[in-house]
């Protein structure tokens, strides 16, 4: 696969998620996904981006930097958003913040099998 085509398929998967299109999620995600080292499988990946969207209604994943070097993703995702209660143990309750998100992926068979995610918790701390 070369980078374009993996990064075509990243922006699609993004896409997945920003219209909440569980069902096709499969064509993305591999059944064997681990996430942060915790083996979730497909089904446990799309329960926790399904929390994800009930935590943070308006959550919208937004690409503002990519690389491809297959089988691998670096990604940092910059986020607007409201969430309704707590996020990352802080009590945001409905106010607005922007945050980023680097994320690496290692693809297997052309589907997301490994995520490594940081949240940068920081920068919702100093704006609550």
């Amino acid at each position: 696969m070369t980078r374009n085509e993996l990064a075509a398929i990243y922006h699609g998967y993004i896409a997945c998620l920003n219209r909440q299109d569980w069902p096709a999620l499969g064509q993305f995600v591999h059944d064997d996904v681990v996430h942060n080292a915790r083996p979730l499988g497909l089904s446990g990946y799309r329960a926790m981006l399904e929390q994800d969207f009930r935590e943070i209604p308006d959550l919208r994943f937004n690409v503002e930097l990519l690389a491809s070097d297959p089988p691998g993703i670096a990604a940092r995702l910059r986020f607007d958003c409201t969430p309704v209660g707590t996020f990352l143990g802080l009590a945001v309750n409905g106010r607005r913040v922007s945050f980023c998100e680097n994320v690496f992926y290692e693809f297997r068979e052309g589907k997301i099998r490994q995520v490594w995610s940081i949240i940068d918790k920081t920068a919702i701390e100093t704006q609550l």
